[in-house]
């Protein structure tokens, strides 16, 4: 068992937080949302095509490799919802498209998704089916050499942005998760309705919103895997985002801890240091212990995947403890910060805003741990 990165890993993953710091407050301060020139310049750094082939632009990395990129974004001093729009672009959506669209798709979509090019959105969460997925309300049905898509979608990360979306819907009402297929819709295409970005708690720079289909007429060559394949693409989909998606959390933590401790040897009360406290030793005892718990667990579930071995347990665990993690870290950030972690724009309260998301999406905190404890044989 070896617990070091090898030379590659170890460079890449300075090149990527060198390539972060150069580009100023750009990456660290973007607007809401994103901008194109943003994107653009995440991109030139990689992060949207990491783990797709070299052949079409993109970096060929496997999950854990993929994973230390992204923590090396934010522990750069990207913004974590830029991170987070770059990585469902990239997990969500381009991996289908990488590993279930036919040869003539991939060549028109994953060079543009790699290069920054194409701003990619998940559409699978609806109103009604959010932890449930397994009854979606959008249907897909074939008409000839094209599929009509009706259907609204909430929560769509990257939504007003986007130029292609990865769609799920139910094109056999009888067959339950057998019944589910998936599309990737040109934005172009009439008959796609775009909601304005919804005012979030905190991921400010990635657009969430509504999608509404409205009779939108798909070409079959857009259909990802097979008619009623749609669930285990969505899993795989989900694999990759659990699996990866999570490690922009662990930048932001470690770029967080670094910050408290600056701040609790520069701040001075009662003559000394706070950090002589153990009322601050210890918390920062603490979020370190998280922090490189977390890790671990992270970077075996990638480990795992990159053996073929994708592990549903090991999964659930990373994810429920980076999530919990970066939440519990972020709260006592504020502690140590004090009036000055409460105030907007100091950093702290942004991160907790940031991290609270982490516990809903891709799978709650209770749905984690309902797959642990199935996985314990419960």
């Amino acid at each position: 068992m070896d617990f070091d990165l090898s030379e590659a890993q170890r460079r890449r993953y300075e090149e990527v937080l060198a390539g972060v710091r150069g580009q100023g407050p750009g990456l660290a301060e973007p607007r809401v949302p994103f901008s194109r020139a943003e994107w653009s310049a995440t991109a030139g750094l990689g992060v949207t095509g990491l783990c797709l082939p070299a052949e079409y632009g993109g970096g060929g990395l496997g999950a854990l490799d993929t994973a230390l990129c992204l923590e090396a974004f934010t522990e750069g001093g990207a913004d974590t919802g830029l991170a987070f729009a770059a990585s469902a672009h990239l997990l969500a959506c381009a991996v289908p498209v990488r590993d279930y669209g036919a040869d003539p798709l991939r060549a028109e979509l994953l060079e543009g998704m790699a290069g920054g090019a194409l701003v990619a959105a998940n559409a699978m969460t609806e109103d009604g089916a959010g932890s449930d997925v397994g009854k979606l309300g959008a249907t897909i049905v074939r008409d000839g050499d094209e599929y009509v898509l009706d259907g609204v979608k909430s929560f769509v990360s990257n939504a007003s942005a986007a130029d292609v979306f990865v769609v799920y819907g139910t094109s056999d009402r009888e067959a339950g998760f057998l019944g589910q297929t998936a599309l990737a819709v040109p934005r172009h295409l009439p008959g796609i309705k775009v909601g304005e970005p919804f005012t979030k708690m905190g991921l400010h720079a990635c657009p969430a919103g509504r999608v509404e289909f409205s009779g939108c007429r798909v070409p079959v060559r857009y259909r990802l895997g097979a008619e009623g394949q749609g669930h285990t693409i969505f899993k795989h989909s989900m694999t990759w985002e659990r699996n990866c998606l999570f490690a922009i959390y662990l930048g932001q933590m470690r770029r967080q801890l670094d910050d408290c401790v600056a701040h609790a040897k520069r701040r001075r009360q009662f003559g000394r240091p706070i950090g002589a406290f153990q009322a601050v030793s210890h918390r920062i005892a603490t979020m370190t212990q998280r922090l490189e718990s977390a890790r671990l667990l992270l970077y075996r579930a990638c480990w795992l995947l990159d053996q073929g071995r994708p592990d549903t347990q090991a999964t659930a665990l990373s994810k429920l403890a980076v999530s919990e993690a970066t939440v519990a870290n972020s709260l006592d950030a504020i502690q140590i910060f004090g009036g000055l972690g409460y105030l907007a724009g100091t950093g702290s309260e942004g991160q907790l805003r940031d991290s609270v998301p982490s516990v809903i999406f891709s799978g709650t905190s209770d749905i984690q741990r309902e797959i642990i404890a199935n996985g314990a044989g419960l």
